[in-house]
C-alpha cells in the first residue's frame, strides 16, 4: 500500500506542473462548436460571402435619428445566404427603424443604431455579422436564448452595431439589416 501512495504523491506534482508549462493557451478545443464554425467559413467562401463580426451592445441612451432614409423590407435571411448558413441565427422579429449615415468612410468605425422587437422575453442581444457579397451587405444581429427563468424586461429594444474599420471596399452597397418578419433596407457609400 505503500507504493501506491507513494506513486500518487509522485505523480499529482509532476502531471500537474506539465499540465500547467505545456498547456495551450486561449480556449480549449469545443470539437462540435468549433468544426460548425469551420464549416460554417468554408461554405460562406465558397459561396462568395466574406463574414465579418459587428461589435452589438445595448447603449444606455436613446439614439439619436440621423435622417437616413430606410426603406421596409420582407423578413428573414436571403434564400442564397440562408441556404449557405448551416444553423440559422435567431433574429429579431422585427427591425422597426434604423440610425445610420448614408456615407461611410472605409478606415473609420461605422456606426449602426437600430430599434428592434423580440417574439419574447426570453432572448437577449449576443452579437453581430456582416455578410457581404458582390454590392450586397446583410446585417445580422444575432441573439441568445436565456436559461434558468431568466427573462429580459421588454420585447423592445436597441442596439447600437458598430462595423470595424477596413471591413468594407469603397463602393456603393444595398445593405440589409435583417428581422424574422420585417426588415429594413438603405443604400451605402463607402468611400
Amino acid at each position: 500500500m505503500r507504493w501506491i501512495v507513494v506513486a500518487i504523491l509522485v505523480f499529482i506534482p509532476v502531471y500537474t506542473y506539465l499540465t500547467l508549462h505545456f498547456r495551450r493557451p486561449g480556449p480549449a478545443f469545443r470539437p462540435y462548436q468549433d468544426m460548425r464554425d469551420r464549416a460554417d467559413v468554408i461554405r460562406l467562401l465558397k459561396a462568395g460571402y466574406h463574414r465579418v463580426s459587428i461589435d452589438a451592445s445595448r447603449p444606455a441612451e436613446a439614439i439619436p435619428p440621423t435622417g437616413l432614409a430606410t426603406v421596409p423590407a420582407p423578413g428573414g435571411l436571403p434564400e442564397e445566404l440562408r441556404k449557405t448558413l448551416i444553423e440559422t441565427p435567431l433574429l429579431p422579429l422585427e427591425i422597426n427603424s434604423v440610425s445610420a449615415a448614408p456615407t461611410a468612410v472605409s478606415g473609420i468605425d461605422y456606426p449602426i443604431g437600430l430599434t428592434y422587437t423580440i417574439p419574447d422575453n426570453k432572448r437577449q442581444l449576443s452579437g453581430a455579422h456582416l455578410y457581404e457579397r458582390e454590392g450586397d451587405i446583410v446585417i445580422v444581429a444575432d441573439f441568445e436564448r436565456l436559461d434558468a427563468g431568466l427573462l429580459a424586461r421588454t420585447r423592445d429594444g436597441e442596439a447600437l452595431l458598430e462595423v470595424p474599420p477596413g471591413s468594407l471596399k469603397p463602393g456603393k452597397y444595398r445593405v440589409l439589416l435583417v428581422g424574422e418578419r420585417a426588415s429594413r433596407s438603405w443604400n451605402l457609400t463607402v468611400k
